[in-house]
């Protein structure tokens, strides 16, 4: 049965992400308001009741509301934060006023602070440590699931109560959550696959082939799981909808900004011509800095993630990052 204390759900980023989260919300029967930057986001959900910028061609339920208030969704019973990651620690310290102590929030974007190296949750922690951490991650686009397409994703929470009430308050016939007490787990699946997903896409824009593209996703997974085990994470969920299966998604589809990121610079644009072109976030390339700079920190071998940054910021080509990779020392697969 579900806790009535979470019968309203605060969302807090109107972009793709967020905006397909209110569906889910709704769907599920909670009341829902969400909270946009830009006023032109929050008008069109309230006056027309779609979102053309970030998720367009999706009708919203009129009963989802939108807010410029964070003061207002603050008051909700649980809050889902889809912020972009760099930019987590400064939306947080706006609601800091007006948060709870105890109050569920349930972080929902994926990636790594650049700088400090602080991984969501801790950022969290960092800035409001009267909260109640969770994390929702996993293989999910946000036009499948605003188009109630299946979806299982991962919530994880080290409160195994608090877990099972968020996964049944966001429960709906297309929507399946699947609980786990791994929060850290969780997260560094999510932050990194993106990054991965670049390499993949870049693949796919040299025209390397299907093989080649199977074993640089394998390969991807196999630094995935070192890199989260290295850093608290659990085998087990790196393996799961977190880890692999978001890998697996952000990967295989053009979807994915991160891939078709990859993909245009496979076929000769350079990462600045790339973003400058962009309005959403494609987390992978901030990540991908975070990455290195813990790895080298904590002795862990990344090649890939390694090549995929140094492509990312010019310091190398993409064909001698791949030339790289394919010349380095025969090893033990399992070592």
């Amino acid at each position: 049965m579900v806790d009535r204390q979470l019968q309203t759900i605060g969302i807090v980023g109107g972009g793709a992400w967020g905006t397909a989260l209110a569906t889910i919300a709704r769907r599920a029967g909670r009341d829902v308001l969400l909270w946009a930057h830009e006023p032109e986001t929050v008008a069109a959900i309230n006056d027309s009741h779609q979102n053309p910028t970030y998720l367009p061609g999706v009708r919203l339920d009129p009963a989802i509301e939108a807010t410029s208030q964070l003061s207002k969704v603050a008051a909700c019973d649980a809050l889902l934060i889809v912020s972009p990651a760099q930019h987590l620690r400064n939306v947080l310290g706006k609601l800091r006023p007006d948060v709870r102590d105890g109050q569920p929030l349930v972080l929902c974007c994926k990636g790594i602070e650049q700088g400090s190296g602080r991984l969501m949750s801790q950022v969290v922690a960092d800035v409001l440590p009267g909260v109640t951490i969770a994390v929702l991650s996993g293989p999910s686009f946000a036009a499948e699931v605003a188009r109630e397409l299946p979806v299982a994703v991962t919530l994880a929470t080290g409160e195994e109560p608090l877990g099972r009430d968020l996964s049944y308050a966001l429960r709906c016939p297309t929507f399946r959550c699947y609980w786990s007490r791994d929060v850290l787990g969780a997260e560094i699946g999510g932050a990194t696959k993106n990054v991965y997903a670049i390499a993949a896409g870049i693949v796919v824009g040299k025209k390397l082939g299907n093989s080649a593209q199977a074993g640089l996703v394998t390969r991807s997974f196999a630094e995935m799981a070192r890199f989260g085990v290295a850093l608290g994470g659990a085998l087990e969920t790196l393996i799961g909808l977190s880890g692999l299966g978001d890998l697996v998604l952000t990967c295989g589809s053009e979807q994915s900004r991160n891939m078709s990121l990859g993909i245009a610079l496979g076929q000769g644009s350079t990462a600045a011509e790339i973003l400058a072109e962009r309005l959403s976030v494609t987390e992978g390339v901030a990540t991908a800095d975070a990455m290195v700079e813990i790895a080298k920190a904590r002795g862990i071998d990344l090649p890939i993630a390694e090549s995929v940054h140094a492509v990312v910021t010019g310091e190398t080509s993409v064909d001698a990052a791949i030339d790289d990779l394919l010349s380095r020392p025969l090893r033990s697969e399992t070592e």
